[in-house]
């Protein structure tokens, strides 16, 4: 079995020492990629829930980079110590609660004593209280606790702190404060140099009027910038002299520092001063400050990161990122660090010119469409070598390589930009592939505002192979009037498709290639409408080829039409179903078709051609539907709540089944249950020989694999062949063998010096710049965030309309 997307960013990354590798939480284990080439190169396996932070040890010397050490958290109680460079568990600590965050001080402290390195080394996590989580009366069910890593146990007599929920916990650069936002709270403690089981730790509050979102400590000054959920950030400066360091001042002397001496600081909290900056429009979620604590970096829904001064409060911008930030991580290199954003990408950004580097692309992660859909049947497209393509938010399809775990292209299908938060007022409806993978078809719907302006638009795309990028090559505005398509499906040999439609007809379209007189060589493909097709002006709702393509099956409503797709003559009608028919399939080379229906009553119908009637039917709400060479199929099908109540000991939670049937037997031949399933497809695929290699074909069926994705998009592979429950894993393969080229220092931000050869002389002079006659036309080119302001531009400009005279003084 292979398992793959997982989110790339449910939790925090980390650089390696060395920022040469980057270990990034996803799901149960950490996956190592590699800041070079962006590829996984290794993976950290054994935990049994999802993994919640990830801290590299850091090296005390230059010497020690290269050591790969970490400490992981995880969902299941325990923390598990690493050696990532073999990769292998070195030790596991169980608390016996689940973590949600971890910090652990003594890694941060630039000044190790030899007294301190014999001493116990301690964690701070966030647990959740399972006690207090199912006890209605208990208000609180987060934690903050105190861990001794050394002696692999939870100190149960010390609770610094207790949440509603449990919180994130951030620590400053030098290991020295650690705090939580907690609604309208800060609160931040200050650590020992010298911890034990019985140190007890002070702890000071900073208060605000809305409820806080990000936390963040200055690099070596006692600063602290928090966020909130309306965009602004408050900065305290000098936090902690009274409560860390013991200062203390007369009556008078306070009510003059309250007055005078303590701008902005509400009541009594301990700080020297407190300002507020305000850009961001909706609650700020990443906040940093720059490793040379000039400057404070900060993100949110916008898809911008902005770059403060902290001096001056004047800001920068990395504008069009295209999706919320989550984090942002620096490295040991200064000239590296990391955005992960919630379109489930990592981009790695060259500093300090923020330019993108690379970007490790995990699968598109689902996300609320203002249309539903029954079924996933055209949400997905498989194609027969392992690639699936699905819709994302940004108007694009994204392919994504199910055997390697990562992205292999992205389509922009609509040309427009796309702002996070904004009303969706453009979707991709419907997508289909043909076997190959070689031909796509897209439907793309422009809601209607107030039941006006809307727009359906037909697209037909190309290339050449696999590794090519995909060309548009028609564009068909409202292909079936003003009517909604129901369905696409290509010929399986033949460059033709059908579209069926809710307007009562379905239309066959083919490629053509028109040749162009003046260059024979050149030509252009278009996609043409072949034939029209309808019955009884009854809504088409599904449509499907045979295997050979010399039948074409056509939902109308209700029933099911065979046609003859070249003459587009009607040779039959099949049966009839309680409820319309959203999923027609032909069962492989066998005389069978497969139909699904939603509704009220949903049902599962297997139909004899030969009979032309009714084989045989279940009462169930299929996801999806997919036929297997060998003339088998699988369905997906979602279980309602009476069943999995009746049934809990069986299902243990889980809320969908995969059945695989013969359609000539309606009891099924294997049967697993899954999680996670509403919103989920499955399909055939061929096996990749280069992944899994010739040991791991079946010889039942050694050609194809049963692909699940289930509603978060996570995904796994494995022989459906065989009927246990736990399936038997397939090994993948990373790219550890890859060479790293990466730059840093100096190279990676102005590159590699040119080779100086005085012998050499230049072969041609650089050609003449010469400036242009009208620099106004071009100044406002620019991204809005970063033009000038117009107090500056309006002297300049008017300024180049006067002429110049030099006047004789008198």
């Amino acid at each position: 079995m292979i398992r793959g997307g997982k989110s790339l960013v449910s939790s925090s990354p980390a650089f390696s020492n060395d920022a040469t590798k980057l270990l990034v939480c996803t799901g149960t284990t950490v996956s190592i990629f590699s800041t070079a080439t962006a590829l996984q190169i290794g993976e950290l396996e054994g935990h049994l829930a999802l993994v919640t932070s990830v801290i590299v040890e850091p090296a005390v010397t230059s010497s020690s980079k290269k050591l790969c050490f970490c400490w992981t958290a995880s969902l299941d109680g325990t923390m598990r110590f690493w050696d990532f460079s073999v990769p292998e568990l070195i030790k596991t600590v169980d608390v016996k609660l689940p973590i949600f965050s971890m910090v652990i001080p003594r890694f941060l402290r630039q000044q190790v004593q030899n007294d301190d390195k014999k001493s116990d080394l301690y964690a701070y996590v966030s647990v959740e209280d399972i006690e207090g989580r199912d006890n209605p009366n208990k208000s609180s069910s987060g934690q903050i606790r105190k861990c001794n890593l050394t002696k692999s146990h939870l100190i149960a007599a010390l609770t610094l702190a207790e949440t509603p929920t449990p919180e994130l916990i951030t620590i400053s650069p030098s290991g020295k404060f650690f705090a939580i936002c907690s609604k309208r709270k800060v609160f931040v403690w200050e650590t020992s140099n010298k911890e034990s089981d019985r140190t007890t730790l002070k702890k000071l509050k900073l208060h605000h009027t809305k409820n806080f979102t990000a936390v963040a400590f200055h690099e070596s000054e006692r600063i602290i910038a928090a966020g909130d959920y309306t965009g602004r950030i408050l900065i305290w400066r000098g936090f902690g002299n009274k409560t860390f360091l013991g200062e203390s001042v007369s009556a008078a002397g306070k009510m003059m520092i309250d007055k005078e001496g303590r701008p902005g600081v509400r009541g009594n909290d301990d700080a020297e001063s407190c300002s507020t900056w305000h850009w961001h429009s909706s609650e700020v979620i990443v906040l940093s400050f720059s490793s040379d604590g000039a400057y404070l970096y900060s993100g949110g829904k916008e898809g911008v990161l902005v770059v403060w001064q902290l001096d001056t409060g004047k800001r920068k911008f990395l504008p069009r990122i295209g999706s919320p930030l989550l984090y942002y991580i620096k490295s040991s290199d200064p000239t590296m660090s990391s955005i992960s954003c919630a379109d489930n990408q990592i981009h790695l950004l060259q500093m300090p010119a923020m330019n993108i580097l690379k970007s490790i692309a995990g699968i598109k992660l689902p996300f609320a469409s203002p249309v539903t859909k029954e079924g996933s049947s055209g949400l997905y497209a498989f194609s027969s070598l392992g690639l699936l393509a699905l819709r994302t938010e940004n108007y694009c399809v994204q392919f994504y390589s199910l055997f390697d775990d990562r992205e292999s292209l992205e389509v922009r299908v609509c040309e427009r930009n796309h702002q996070p938060g904004d009303d969706v007022t453009v979707m991709v409806a419907l997508i289909a592939l043909s076997l190959d993978g070689t031909l796509m078809c897209t439907v793309e719907e422009r809601l209607p505002e107030n039941e006006i302006g809307g727009l359906i638009c037909l697209k037909f795309w190309s290339r050449e192979n696999q590794n090519e990028e995909f060309s548009l090559m028609t564009v068909i505005y409202e292909p079936h009037r003003d009517a909604g398509i129901s369905a696409i499906t290509f010929h399986p040999t033949l460059p033709m498709a059908v579209s069926s439609s809710f307007g009562g007809d379905f239309k066959t379209w083919v490629s053509r290639q028109k040749h162009n007189l003046k260059d024979k060589v050149h030509q252009r493909v278009s996609w043409t409408c072949h034939a029209v097709g309808s019955y009884k002006k009854k809504p088409m709702t599904a449509a499907s080829f045979s295997p050979d393509g010399s039948v074409l099956a056509v939902a109308a409503e209700t029933v099911i039409t065979l046609w003859d797709p070249h003459k587009n003559v009607l040779v039959t009608v099949i049966g009839e179903t309680s409820k319309y028919i959203t999923t027609l399939s032909f069962t492989g080379k066998s005389k069978f078709i497969v139909s699904v229906s939603h509704g009220s009553s949903p049902q599962l119908c297997v139909w004899s051609l030969s009979k032309l009637s009714i084989a045989w039917s279940y009462k169930l709400r299929v996801e999806a539907l997919t036929c297997a060479e060998d003339g088998s199929f699988a369905i997906f099908a979602i279980l309602n709540e009476t069943y999995k109540t009746v049934e809990g000991e069986i299902f243990l939670g889980r809320d969908g089944v995969i059945l695989i049937f013969n359609p000539s037997d309606p009891y099924p031949v294997s049967a697993w249950s899954v999680t996670k399933a509403v919103g989920g497809s499955i399909s055939f695929i061929k096996r990749n020989t280069d992944v899994l290699g010739d040991g791991a074909q079946d010889v039942h069926n050694p050609n194809e694999l049963l692909a699940y994705v289930n509603g978060d998009h996570e995904y796994m592979l494995f022989d459906h062949n065989n009927t246990t429950l736990s399936l038997q894993p397939f090994n993948r393969s990373f790219n550890s063998g890859l060479k790293e080229t990466g730059q840093f220092g100096y190279n990676s931000i102005y590159g590699e010096l040119p080779e100086f050869n005085p012998m050499k002389t230049d072969e041609a002079a650089p050609a003449p710049s010469i400036p242009t006659g009208k620099p106004w036309e071009t100044i406002f080119s620019g991204s809005s965030h970063n033009l000038p302001s117009l107090v500056k531009l309006c002297p300049v400009y008017l300024e180049s309309f006067l002429e110049k005279r030099s006047v004789p003084l008198e």
